[in-house]
C-alpha cells in the first residue's frame, strides 16, 4: 500500500475513532469538572494571538522561584483562600504560553544569578559570579573586563528611545538587577570598599557608580549614542551609595555607619545634582507623593541592605511599599514615553528567605509577586504588552511524602484516610516541604524576618516534630546536609509568557533565549 493511502486511512480512521469516543463517553464522565474544565482550557490555548511585536515588555524575575515553589506557593494561596490548595493556580499560571528553560552557566552545572541574569539580558551564557561579560572574563581580574563587556536588552531600550525600569526587593546593586545595567569582573563589587585595591587602581568601576552614571558610561562606550538614562530605580542598598560617615546616615539607619563607601562620595546626591527633575525616594511616605502622571524619574533606596521580607515588611522603621506598589508605580510612570518602555521586576528576598530554610518567607514573598505581575497586567494594554514571569534558577527545595488532598502545605505529613500526622522509620512526624542541605530546623513561632535563623548553630537532621506547630511563619525545615545557608539546584525553571511575540516561548529553551524573546518583541536589532 503507497504512503498517500495509508496517509488517508490514518485520517478516516481518526475522524471515526474522533466520532466513536464522543459516542461511548458516559455523561458522568464528560459532565465531571475535572474533564470539562480541562477541555475549556484546551479551548482558550486554542486562541491565541498572531501578533509579535510589542510597544512594551515587562520582565518579571522570580528568583530563586523553582518548579517546586511555584507548587508549594498555588497550593498554599489556595488554602489560605479556604480551599483544598491543589486545584488552583498563581494567575500568571494562566497565561498562555509556558517555556521550560535550562539554567546551568558556561563554567557551573548548578548556577547563580549574576551568570544567569546576564544571559537574559544579553543573549549569551556566561560564567558563575560575573556581570554583563561574556565567558572570556576571568572572575575577579579587573583586566579581563575589557572587550568582553556585552550590551543588555535594557541598554538596547535605551538606544533605541524606550523608557527603562528597574526594580528590585533586593540591594539593587545585587546580581540580578546589576546585569541590567553593570559590566563587572565580580558580583560582589557592589561599591568601592568592595574591591580590591588593584582593581579600582586599574579603572574597573563599582557596581553602585556604573549605575548613577548610567548614562554617561552607555554613551561613551558607543560613538554616536545619545540617551536620556533610566527613568525608573527602585529597590534596597542604600549603603552601596553612601559615603562612610554617620552624618550621611538616613533616618532608618539600622546600622552606626550606614555607607560604605570609602571614597566619599555621595552618590545620592551626584544622582539629584545630575537630575534636577528626578525624585528621590527613602521611604514610605515620600513613594506615596509621588505623582505617576508628573514625575519623570525617581531612585528609590528603601533599605540600608535588601528590603524586608514580605511577611515582616510593617516591621520596617520608616516603612516601605510592596513589590506590587512599585510595581504599579513603575509601569505608570514608564508608560508617559509614548515609544514604549522596557522594565525588569525582580522578587529578590524569594532567593534569601530559601536560603534561610524558611519556606513561609519564600511562598509569602512569591505570592506578592504574583500580586505584582497582575498590577503590571491591569495597567497595561494587552495587546501591546509582553509580560515574561520567569526565575533564574531553583533551590533544593523538595515536596515529599503521601500527604492527603488539602493537608496544610506548610504542615506535616497527614497520608490519605489519616487523621493524624504519619510518621518516618524513626518514629516521628515529617513536614511535607524540606530542604536537601541548609541551616535545618529552627523553631522560631511568629517570627517574620527569615534572616533570624543565621544567629542559631546548624541544626541539619532529624528533629521530634511531634509537638512543633510547622506553619508558622518563624519554622524553618528540616535539612539533610549542614551548611552555612541552603543552595541553588540545577533543574530547569519555568516561563510564563503573554501578549504580542508570547506564543514564542515554548519547548525546553536555554536562559540565553529570554534576551531574544525580548529582542523580537520590541526590535531593538535594526538587522
Amino acid at each position: 500500500m503507497n504512503r498517500t493511502w495509508k496517509t488517508k486511512l490514518s485520517a478516516l480512521a481518526l475522524v471515526a475513532s474522533s466520532g466513536l469516543q464522543a459516542a461511548v463517553l458516559p455523561e458522568h464522565q464528560t459532565d465531571n469538572a475535572w474533564y470539562s474544565d480541562a477541555q475549556s482550557k484546551l479551548t482558550e490555548k486554542l486562541v491565541t494571538n498572531n501578533q509579535f511585536k510589542a510597544k512594551n515588555v515587562i520582565l518579571f524575575v522570580g528568583d530563586g522561584m523553582g518548579v517546586s515553589t511555584l507548587t508549594s506557593a498555588r497550593i498554599h494561596k489556595g488554602q489560605l483562600e479556604g480551599g483544598l490548595g491543589e486545584e488552583g493556580y498563581l494567575a500568571f499560571e494562566t497565561f498562555p504560553h509556558t517555556a521550560l528553560v535550562k539554567t546551568y552557566n558556561v563554567d557551573a552545572q548548578t548556577p547563580d544569578s549574576a551568570g544567569t541574569m546576564t544571559a537574559m539580558m544579553s543573549g549569551l551564557k556566561t560564567d558563575v559570579g560575573v556581570i554583563g561579560v561574556d565567558e572570556d572574563i576571568e572572575r575577579g581580574e579587573c583586566a579581563t573586563v575589557a572587550g568582553n563587556e556585552v550590551i543588555t536588552a535594557l541598554e538596547l531600550a535605551e538606544i533605541k528611545g524606550l523608557a527603562t525600569g528597574i526594580i528590585s526587593t533586593a540591594r539593587i546593586t545585587h546580581a540580578t538587577p546589576a546585569a541590567t545595567y553593570a559590566k563587572s569582573a565580580d558580583r560582589n563589587w557592589e561599591d568601592i570598599s568592595d574591591m580590591p585595591e588593584d582593581a579600582a587602581a586599574a579603572g574597573c568601576i563599582d557596581i553602585a557608580d556604573q549605575l548613577v552614571n548610567f548614562e554617561s558610561f552607555l554613551e561613551g562606550r558607543y560613538t554616536g549614542v545619545d540617551v536620556d538614562g533610566i527613568e525608573v530605580v527602585m529597590g534596597g542598598g542604600r549603603r552601596h551609595f553612601l559615603p562612610n560617615d554617620a552624618s550621611f546616615n538616613s533616618a532608618d539607619a539600622v546600622s552606626e555607619v550606614e555607607g560604605d563607601r570609602t571614597d566619599d562620595r555621595d552618590l545620592t546626591s551626584e544622582w539629584q545634582q545630575m537630575y534636577e527633575n528626578g525624585v528621590y525616594v527613602v521611604d514610605q511616605a515620600g513613594f506615596d507623593t509621588l505623582d505617576t502622571e508628573s514625575t519623570e524619574r525617581v531612585f528609590a533606596l528603601f533599605n540600608e541592605s535588601h528590603m524586608q521580607y514580605e511577611a515582616d515588611r510593617a516591621n520596617d522603621v520608616a516603612g516601605e511599599p510592596s513589590i506590587a506598589e512599585m510595581t504599579e508605580a513603575a509601569v505608570n510612570i514608564l508608560d508617559n514615553n509614548d515609544a514604549g518602555f522596557f522594565l525588569m521586576v525582580e522578587s529578590g528576598r524569594i532567593d534569601h528567605a530559601h536560603h534561610a530554610g524558611n519556606a513561609a518567607g519564600a511562598l509569602t514573598d512569591t505570592l506578592a509577586f504574583e500580586a505584582a505581575v497582575m498590577a503590571a497586567y491591569e495597567n497595561t494594554d494587552p495587546s501591546e504588552t509582553l509580560i515574561l514571569v520567569t526565575a533564574d534558577h531553583g533551590h533544593v527545595f523538595t515536596i515529599a511524602g503521601y500527604p492527603k488532598r488539602g493537608n496544610p502545605i506548610l504542615g506535616k505529613v497527614v497520608n490519605v484516610g489519616a487523621e493524624e500526622p504519619a510518621t518516618a522509620s524513626d518514629g516521628t512526624p515529617y513536614t511535607t516541604l524540606g530542604y536537601t542541605n541548609g541551616l535545618g530546623f529552627r523553631d522560631l513561632g511568629t517570627e517574620t524576618d527569615s534572616d533570624e535563623g543565621y544567629n542559631y548553630d546548624n541544626a541539619a537532621g532529624r528533629m521530634n516534630l511531634t509537638n512543633v506547630d510547622t506553619t508558622t511563619a518563624g519554622y524553618h525545615q528540616e535539612a539533610l546536609i549542614p551548611l552555612g545557608s541552603e543552595t541553588h539546584s540545577g533543574e530547569d525553571i519555568a516561563l510564563h509568557a503573554t501578549g504580542p511575540g508570547s506564543q514564542l516561548a515554548q519547548g525546553v529553551i536555554e536562559q540565553n533565549v529570554v534576551f531574544h524573546l525580548i529582542n523580537q518583541a520590541l526590535g531593538l536589532i535594526n538587522e
